[in-house]
């Protein structure tokens, strides 16, 4: 076991430094790791469809999210499966039992499981890979190439607003194809309410409703990037501070990095997917 854990603290460390060397070659803003510069411009009259690296980070997770499924059912699943085919599963057994059965009605689990499921995956896998350092920082002075640096796409409103967005859509279209729209109506002021506290109530569940769009996606974008910040200020204070003092950025650093990638990644992409079902099972239960 100690032979094990040496190398991984190494590896830690290591990651930790990349962007920490990166960031000694000019001065240290954090901010700056968060800029989209376009690799590939492409504007479309007013609408700007440019490729920059979170657009990057996306294709990343969806080629592995896709590509790892492809890899383990090509020649159909086997009686004793293989460690890959036993971490699919896993997920697979995770998503099916943990999110889909705890949150979607039997009269949509068939439509949506696939939904929440893809939603919880492919989040994750976002999340998980923002924490392996990545040729997508800025230019550095060695043959114009790009620093190695630390990123999630899920730190970006635009991308988690985006996926908030589909679920935000999905929900009200069951909600008003399960009742129909004066039904849906209803449901945000059910039976046996007083009369004159019943347009407070449908007003208040509306703008809740509505508010939904601002808490899913704010929740996943602000976790993201607060970790992702915490994790670059530590290591940019090993250059900072110098000598003695920036040795006390390590260990802070590898907490924040452990923490967010072992805690953080995983568990944000299961609430997310979690509130999805949850709001596509009210949205078509009966009201009380």
């Amino acid at each position: 076991m100690r032979r094990l854990r040496l190398p991984a603290l190494l590896s830690v460390l290591g990651l930790l430094l990349v962007p920490a060397a990166a960031l000694a070659k000019s001065d240290f803003q954090p901010q700056e790791e968060f800029k989209l510069d376009p690799y590939v411009s492409i504007h479309i009259g007013g609408l700007d469809l440019s490729i920059n690296k979170a657009v990057v980070y996306l294709m990343i997770s969806a080629a592995i999210s896709i590509g790892v499924g492809i890899f383990v059912v090509r020649g159909g699943l086997r009686m004793r499966p293989t460690k890959a085919q036993n971490i699919v599963e896993l997920i697979y057994d995770f998503a099916d039992r943990q999110i889909a059965r705890q949150t979607l009605p039997a009269s949509v689990f068939g439509r949506y499981f696939s939904y929440v499921a893809t939603l919880f995956i492919f989040i994750a896998v976002n999340n998980l890979i923002s924490f392996i350092p990545l040729p997508v920082g800025h230019e550095s002075s060695l043959g114009g190439l790009p620093d190695f640096a630390l990123y999630a796409a899920t730190a970006n409103i635009n991308v988690t607003l985006a996926l908030t967005i589909c679920t935000f859509v999905l929900y009200n279209y069951e909600g008003i194809r399960a009742h129909g729209v004066r039904g849906y109506l209803k449901t945000f002021a059910p039976g046996g309410i007083s009369p004159v506290i019943r347009p407070l109530v449908f007003a208040l569940e509306l703008l809740s409703n509505i508010l939904r769009l601002v808490s899913l996606s704010v929740r996943l974008f602000a976790n993201m990037l607060a970790g992702h910040l915490l994790i670059i200020v530590s290591a940019g204070f090993v250059v900072l501070l110098g000598n003695f003092a920036g040795l006390i950025a390590i260990p802070i650093g590898v907490f924040f990095y452990f923490f967010e990638w072992v805690l953080i990644a995983g568990l944000q992409a299961f609430i997310f997917a979690m509130l999805s079902g949850i709001y596509i099972g009210f949205a078509v239960e009966e009201p009380y």
